[in-house]
C-alpha cells in the first residue's frame, strides 16, 4: 500500500466516528493536514494522472495522455516540466488564488520539475481573462512588491523552495518585431477572438486593445521557452493554455498538455466567482478567528467544492461525508467545521485551527446547561426504557416512538457531555431512539473517550433538554 494509501485508510475510519467530537476533529486533521507533506513518488503514473484529474476541470488532450507521459520520463529517469505562470497583480491574496498551487505542490511531491513563471513582462499587458475592461498595466515596482506578498501568503500550500523561478521578460523583451510579424503569419485572427469576454467587449462596444489581443501569444511563447509538459491555469484561460501547444508545434517541440482548475465560487453563495471586488473572499492574511468564521458562514451546497479546492481529502472520503450528512448521519454544522478547521490548520497549524474551532462554538454553539432549570431522568429508575419512552415521558414527546424517530432523523436527537474541559454534542442516529437510555449513554461516553470524566449529561431533543443522574 502507498502511503496515501495508508493515510486514507487511517482517515476514513475517522470519518466513520462522530464529528462533533474535538478529540475525533482534532486527530482526523492532523492525519489529513499531515498529507500537504506526504511523498507521493510511489504512486504510479496511472495514479499520479488519476491524482490530478480529481481536481481539475479538463485534462487535455487526456488523463491518458499525462499517464502516458508521466511513464516516458520516469523512464528517462526525469521528471514532467511542469509550468504555472503568475502575474502578481495585487498584493493582497485570497483563497481562490491557492488553487492551482496545490496542484503544482502535488505535481512536486510527485517528483516533477516545477517552474514558477513569474510574468513580470505580461504582467505590464494584463492578462485579459474574464475581464470586462482593459486591466491596468503594472510598473516594476509594482510586480516586485505583489510578488513577495503573494510568497509569504501562499507559503503554507506551497513549497517556494522546491522550485524553479522564470521570468518571462528573460525571452519577451529581446524579442523583436520582425520575429514576431513572423509569427503572427500563422496565427489566425479568428483564433484569437474565438474567447467569449473578448467577444463580449466587442459586443458591448468596449474597448479591446493590440497588447490584450496578442496576451495569449506572449503567454504561448512562454511555453515554448521552457519546452514544458504540462501548463496549469484557470478555467478561464483554456484558450491562452491551447495558444501555448500550438505555438509549440509550429516550432517543432511536443506540445504540451493543459490542465485547467476550477474558478471557486464566493462565500457569499451568489455564484459569482470569488473576488475582493464583490467582498465573497477568504483572504489569507485573515486571522485564524476571521478565516474560520468566514468559512462557517457559507451556504452547505459549497462545503464538497471547498473540501475538493483547499484540502488533500480524496474523492472516496469527500463523497462518504456529504453521503453521511445526506443520510442525517452527521450534521452540515459539523462538517463544515471540519472544513474550516482543514484551512486554518493548513494556514496557522493544528493548535491555531482547534483554538478557532473552540472560539467559534464558545461563541455561537454551545450554550451551558448547568444554569438552566431542566427535568431530570433518574437513570437508575429510567435507565432500562428506551430514549423513546423517556423522552414521552420525561419531556411529554407523542406518540413517543415516532416523535423520537422524527427528531433523531433531522439530527436534533443528541447527548450534550458538559465537563470542565468543555461541552461536547454527539448525534444520536435515528435507530439508538428505541435503544435502552443507560446502554447508549454508556456507548457513547465511551465511544468519545469520557468514560470516568466527571461531569454533567445531557439528553436533548430538539429544544427540549432533561439531565441524565445516577449513571
Amino acid at each position: 500500500m502507498t502511503r496515501l494509501g495508508e493515510s486514507v485508510a487511517r482517515a476514513s475510519e475517522l470519518l466513520s466516528q462522530e464529528l462533533s467530537s474535538d478529540k475525533t476533529v482534532e486527530r482526523l486533521l492532523e492525519e489529513t493536514g499531515s498529507r500537504r507533506y506526504i511523498d507521493l513518488t510511489d504512486l504510479s503514473p496511472t495514479e499520479q494522472a488519476e491524482l490530478i484529474a480529481s481536481r481539475t476541470v479538463e485534462i487535455l488532450p487526456g488523463v491518458a495522455e499525462l499517464a502516458k507521459r508521466i511513464e516516458e520520463r520516469r523512464g528517462a529517469g526525469q521528471g514532467l516540466a511542469i509550468k504555472l505562470g503568475i502575474d502578481p497583480t495585487a498584493a493582497d491574496v485570497h483563497l481562490g488564488h491557492v488553487v492551482p498551487m496545490i496542484i503544482l505542490s502535488r505535481f512536486q511531491r510527485m517528483g516533477h520539475d516545477v517552474t514558477l513563471l513569474i510574468g513580470d513582462f505580461t504582467a505590464k499587458i494584463g492578462d485579459p481573462s474574464g475581464r470586462t475592461a482593459e486591466r491596468p498595466p503594472l510598473t516594476d515596482e509594482d510586480i516586485a512588491r505583489n510578488l513577495a506578498g503573494y510568497q509569504d501568503q501562499v507559503r503554507p500550500f506551497f513549497d517556494f523552495g522546491q522550485v524553479n523561478f522564470r521570468q518571462n521578460s528573460e525571452w519577451l523583451a529581446p524579442y523583436t518585431f520582425p520575429e514576431l510579424l513572423g509569427l503572427l503569419s500563422q496565427v489566425p485572427v479568428s483564433q484569437l477572438l474565438q474567447r467569449e469576454d473578448f467577444r463580449n467587449r466587442l459586443a458591448d462596444g468596449s474597448g479591446l486593445t493590440m497588447s490584450e489581443l496578442l496576451y495569449p501569444i506572449a503567454q504561448a511563447l512562454d511555453s515554448v521557452a521552457l519546452e514544458c509538459d504540462v501548463e496549469l491555469g484557470g478555467a478561464d484561460q483554456l484558450l491562452n493554455l491551447q495558444m501555448g501547444r500550438k505555438l509549440m508545434e509550429l516550432r517543432g517541440q511536443r506540445p504540451q498538455l493543459v490542465v485547467t482548475m476550477p474558478l471557486i465560487e464566493g462565500t457569499d453563495g451568489t455564484g459569482a466567482k470569488m473576488s475582493k471586488s464583490k467582498g465573497n473572499y477568504v483572504a489569507l492574511s485573515a486571522t485564524a478567528d476571521d478565516v474560520f468564521g468566514k468559512i462557517m458562514s457559507i451556504p452547505d451546497r459549497l462545503m464538497k467544492p471547498y473540501l475538493e479546492a483547499w484540502t488533500e481529502w480524496t474523492d472516496t472520503e469527500i463523497a462518504a461525508a456529504i453521503a453521511r450528512v445526506e443520510k442525517r448521519s452527521l450534521h452540515p454544522m459539523d462538517l463544515k467545521k471540519v472544513l474550516a478547521g482543514e484551512v486554518v490548520a493548513a494556514l496557522y497549524g493544528l493548535e491555531k485551527a482547534m483554538a478557532a474551532r473552540a472560539g467559534f462554538v464558545a461563541q455561537f454553539s454551545k450554550k451551558s446547561f448547568t444554569d438552566v432549570e431542566s427535568p431530570v431522568v433518574d437513570a437508575g429508575e429510567h435507565g432500562t426504557e428506551s430514549i423513546a419512552t423517556v423522552l414521552s415521558k420525561v419531556l411529554e414527546f407523542q406518540p413517543s416512538a415516532s416523535a423520537a424517530r422524527r427528531v433523531a432523523k433531522q439530527n436534533g436527537l443528541r447527548l450534550v457531555i458538559e465537563t470542565e474541559g468543555g461541552q461536547e454534542s454527539v448525534v444520536l442516529p435515528e435507530a439508538q431512539a428505541v435503544r435502552p437510555l443507560a446502554e447508549v449513554v454508556t456507548e457513547t461516553l465511551a465511544s468519545a473517550g469520557l468514560t470516568g470524566v466527571s461531569g454533567a449529561v445531557y439528553l436533548k431533543a430538539g429544544r427540549k433538554i432533561a439531565q441524565v443522574r445516577g449513571l
